[in-house]
């Protein structure tokens, strides 16, 4: 008997030793039922046959075997899908998931050979075609998982940042009272600015990180345009990022109407990365240079510094989340994300602007901003 028939026909034992298996998966299946352990396993099954019994030729069966074919089997792959989203939901681990298509393939293969009494050659393209076909389920189902696996760690960390701000507010609220209604002197002033600032740059680190899970949940950054002058918030910027530092001394240059319609807040997370990185990357803090250029439909903004440029290869993922250059992860301990540029990127796109950088030795690293009067 041909494969897809022996498996049309034996689906129900077969998936009765799949049963079998899943139940020794512990202690995700000890609470399981029946319905909940044979999951999927017969619509696999099925799907499988159906895919096996459809032409192939040799050009199409070698992609497959890549994982390169356009073709694909739909209901295979949403079986495989369902299975691995509902594997994780009731707490399998990957090994445990992935150990079941292993089973399950090793189970067909010996039941249908011990019924064979004159195999020939169709047998083993039989075979062949009965792995690709698990193979893509299974391809399909760890996809599936990996992603629920992502997404839960995103909405873990949604709420872990959320859940942050409250005590963080309440530390940065009481220091700065304390250092209102109480006159501190010597190492307690010391102490308070200290709380004070750490309070605020880890306010600044859950803000970010938020930004991240929220793009990685599928959320464009969200904006609210008003009328501003970007000259003005530069200044601000610049007076934040050097508050407390009496090397920071970077140069402003004005040229044009900087007036647009932009969310001023947002541009403000801009300006602090870009210009904190110039300085924490730089070689002198104080030769940083902030331009602002206004042309009739937009605004060029750039800032310069000179120091260790930044590796070619690594100029196309620098502004990917969670990416830091190399000097600053070998040199001092840094407490940043590496989400800094990341957040650049996003408030230019919500803008419907362009970044670009360049870096070398000889002309410094400079990163580019074009922003459309109106966002």
């Amino acid at each position: 008997m041909r494969l897809p028939d022996f498996i049309r026909q034996q689906a129900d034992r077969i998936v009765d030793e799949w049963e079998q298996f899943a139940r020794t998966i512990t202690p995700a299946a000890e609470h399981m039922d029946q319905v909940a352990l044979r999951d999927h396993a017969k619509a696999i099954l099925l799907a499988a046959a159906r895919d096996m019994t459809k032409p192939q030729t040799t050009g199409e069966q070698m992609a497959k075997a890549k994982g390169e074919g356009p073709e694909k089997t739909p209901s295979l792959d949403q079986a495989g899908a369902s299975h691995g989203e509902l594997r994780h939901t009731v707490g399998f681990d990957l090994v445990q998931m992935t150990s079941e298509f292993r089973h399950l393939r090793a189970c067909v293969i010996r039941l249908w050979v011990g019924s064979l009494e004159s195999p020939d050659m169709t047998y083993f393209q039989d075979m062949i075609r009965f792995n690709e076909a698990i193979d893509e389920a299974l391809a399909e189902s760890t996809a599936a998982y990996a992603e629920q696996v992502n997404r839960s760690r995103d909405i873990f960390l949604a709420i872990l940042g959320h859940d942050l701000r409250a005590p963080l507010q309440a530390v940065s609220m009481s220091t700065e009272l304390l250092l209102r209604k109480t006159t501190l002197q010597g190492d307690a002033l010391v102490c308070a600015n200290n709380i004070k600032h750490g309070a605020l740059h880890m306010a600044a680190m859950v803000s970010d990180l938020l930004e991240l899970v929220r793009s990685r949940l599928g959320k464009s950054l969200p904006i609210e345009p008003a009328s501003m002058d970007l000259a003005t918030l530069t200044h601000e910027a610049v007076a934040q990022a050097c508050a407390g530092n009496p090397e920071c001394d970077p140069t402003v240059k004005i040229e044009g109407d900087t007036h647009g319609v932009w969310d001023a807040s947002r541009l403000g997370q801009l300006l602090q990365n870009l210009i904190g990185n110039a300085m924490q990357h730089g070689t002198n803090k104080r030769e940083v240079t902030v331009t602002l250029t206004g042309m009739p439909d937009s605004i060029r903004l750039t800032v310069h510094n000179y120091g260790v440029p930044i590796a070619e290869d690594a100029i196309g993922t620098i502004f990917d989340p969670l990416v830091r250059s190399a000097d600053e992860v070998v040199g001092q301990p840094s407490t940043s994300l590496g989400l800094g540029l990341f957040i650049v990127k996003e408030v230019v796109d919500a803008h419907k602007g362009t970044i670009e950088v360049s870096s070398s030795e000889a002309a410094g690293t400079l990163f580019t901003v074009v922003l459309p009067r109106k966002a």
